[in-house]
């Protein structure tokens, strides 16, 4: 297997320093508190990936986009298509709460959000809370909070396109039209991708099956097409309507022993309205509904149908209580709900879920307050789950600006997880005995900005009780005693000798405290270091850059038996503006065609090569 080493990745750039974007992000409008707020406001912290991020480092998925986020490591099964996991902080990865213009994505069955379904063309705005957010979000936001924007419009008519070809018979289009003039706003956008693809998995068939659990040495492609549509506009003193709807169908091949295909819908849905009520009283109110659907085949045999539906609406009203204090008060309102079909091809006595819809209602407050160089954010929230009752969560944060640009900033925080679904009646593996897991959370940063850029460091430990993992003795999900992670995000951005240096570095300690042979184990998958860096320069019509990524060793189970070797890879990107209006960009993945896994038994992307023809008019 070819590797590099860890150390030297790290050492290779501690020379020109460790940063994060150095883009100018003051006036970008962020959501941490569910009141807009620039970034430098924000307690909590934020990562913000514009679209010109997206475009910059020519990022193919949302996965590849996210990776720049501190504390943020990514797993995947396979290439494009491919089950993607994320695991913020530590956590685990149904302890990401992920919303798509306002709207909760992801499975109601597995509280998992299908990150390689998601069109990274049709995406504005990534924004990355990290820390706990239940006592604003309710179930899930264990690890933070991924809202994702779709492209807005405004202005005049605007149409922009983007077609790619590449490595492994790969070809992507986009195109949009955008509007609306002054008061109002529509964007209508589609998008869609072929691929070949590569063999996603080196499993091993039973007696002593591994990983997929078969042997399948095929190409593994995938399939997508995507369109969103948001639009709105402006009325009165302070008012505003707008809708919006996202729909992703894949096609995607992969390796299995039960299942081999799978056709998938991801869909979101929403109108939104703004009322300014009084001078000092906002209103927002949303209606919302999201769907994860797959049909499931098997050498191109039907095999099984699983879809969720979630129906949403909120209520908030924000308070102007005295300068520089806002009070926020709001309802929360889910209601999901499960259809699947039975699987007479291998689980014969399953007849669908035992539970197949639940309810919860949210109650939660906050109060924003300034003070001189004192900032206060207190928020208190109330659920009730149909099934697992009662659950109060609350968050406190602090900061306080020290002068010179020096920023201090502490906050604690609770939060919980209801089981999900899968977890409780999944044939063959549900554990319905499973209770709620909930956390506790500190931390403290420092954050500093001049001439030279910014920088940023956050310490931050979790305490997460009775945390549901799969338990390979009874081969089900189990509640597991306690887990405690400590961690450091540290982050600079700068610029030396004409080159903008975007990097960020992770070190962390996810540790299970369960009794019995795990104790004191590392939960799986998550690397306890992980580097990226991004170093670009412009050169007239020409812009080049690129982005070293490394993880450390990690293991794919909870006894720490399989063990995942450290890797770097090194990314290579060019662009050349031909005209005003037009790009053509090329990029190298993997340029040493390093071999690692970031889960047992499935490969990754090797080299790959795209290049990109973009269309889209620069403002005049």
């Amino acid at each position: 297997m070819k590797k590099i080493a860890l150390s030297t990745a790290i050492a290779a750039v501690i020379a020109p320093s460790f940063a994060l974007a150095a883009d100018q992000l003051d006036n970008v409008q962020v959501t941490a508190t569910r009141t807009a707020q620039t970034v430098d406001e924000a307690l909590a912290p934020v990562t913000v990936i514009t679209r010109a991020d997206i475009e910059r480092t020519q990022a193919a998925t949302v996965a590849e986009a996210l990776r720049v986020v501190p504390g943020l490591f990514v797993s995947s099964n396979g290439g494009a298509g491919k089950t993607t996991s994320i695991f913020l902080r530590g956590t685990e990865s149904d302890h990401v709460l992920v919303l798509i213009d306002g709207v909760k994505v992801g499975s109601a069955t597995s509280d998992t959000t299908p990150f390689e379904n998601l069109p990274i063309e049709l995406i504005d705005r990534i924004e990355v809370v990290r820390g706990p957010r239940s006592s604003l979000y309710g179930s899930e936001a264990i690890g933070g909070v991924i809202q994702i924007f779709t492209r807005r419009g405004g202005g005049k008519l605007t149409p922009s396109f983007s077609v790619a070809a590449g490595s492994d018979n790969t070809f992507k289009g986009a195109a949009s039209l955008a509007g609306g003039g002054k008061d109002s706003w529509f964007n209508a956008s589609l998008s869609g991708m072929d691929t070949d693809g590569f063999n996603a998995c080196n499993g091993k068939p039973s007696p002593g099956g591994a990983g997929c659990f078969t042997y399948e040495p095929d190409r593994d492609g995938y399939e997508e097409r995507a369109g969103s549509l948001r639009l709105g506009t402006r009325f009165g003193a302070g008012h505003s309507i707008e809708a919006f709807t996202l729909r992703s169908d894949g096609r995607n091949l992969f390796d299995g022993s039960f299942q081999n295909e799978s056709e998938t819908t991801t869909q979101t849905l929403g109108a939104r309205l703004n009322l300014k009520a009084l001078q000092t009283w906002g209103m927002g109110l949303q209606v919302a509904q999201s769907r994860d659907e797959s049909d499931n085949f098997k050498d191109g045999i039907y095999s099984s149908t699983f879809d969720t539906r979630r129906d949403s609406a909120s209520w908030q009203n924000d308070l102007q209580i005295g300068k520089g204090q806002l009070l926020t008060l709001g309802l929360d309102w889910q209601h999901d709900q499960v259809e699947s079909s039975d699987l007479q091809s291998w689980q014969p006595d399953f007849q669908g879920y035992a539970v197949t819809e639940r309810d919860n209602r949210g109650l939660f407050a906050q109060y924003q307050g300034s003070f001189g160089a004192h900032d206060l954010q207190a928020a208190l929230r109330h659920d009730d789950n149909e099934q697992f009752g009662d659950k109060a969560t609350g968050n406190l944060n602090w900061g306080y600006a020290l002068g010179s640009g020096l920023r201090l900033t502490a906050g604690l925080g609770t939060a919980f997880k209801a089981p999900t679904f899968n977890e409780l009646y999944y044939p063959g593996f549900g554990h319905a005995g499973l209770t709620p897991e909930e956390s506790r959370s500190i931390e403290a940063g420092l954050q500093g900005k001049g001439k030279f850029g910014h920088w940023g460091v956050q310490v931050f430990q979790t305490r997460i009780d009775d945390l549901i993992a799969y338990n390979a003795a009874t081969f089900s999900p189990d509640n597991i005693d306690e887990a405690r992670i400590l961690g450091l995000e540290g982050s600079l951005g700068t610029r030396v000798a004409g080159f903008d240096m975007n990097a960020a570095l992770t070190l962390l300690d996810p540790e299970n405290r369960s009794t019995g042979a795990n104790e004191g184990n590392t939960l799986p998958r998550r690397a306890r270091e992980s580097l990226s860096l991004d170093i670009d320069r412009s050169l007239g019509v020409w812009s080049i850059g690129g982005r070293l990524y490394a993880a450390g060793k990690r293991y794919d189970d909870l006894a720490n038996t399989v063990e995942l070797d450290p890797y770097a890879t090194l990314d290579l990107r060019a662009e050349y503006r031909l005209q005003r209006d037009w790009r053509l960009q090329a990029k190298v993945t993997n340029l040493f065609d390093a071999e690692y896994e970031t889960a047992a038994w499935y490969n990754q992307q090797g080299r790959a090569v795209l290049v990109t023809l973009r269309y889209q008019p620069v403002a005049r």
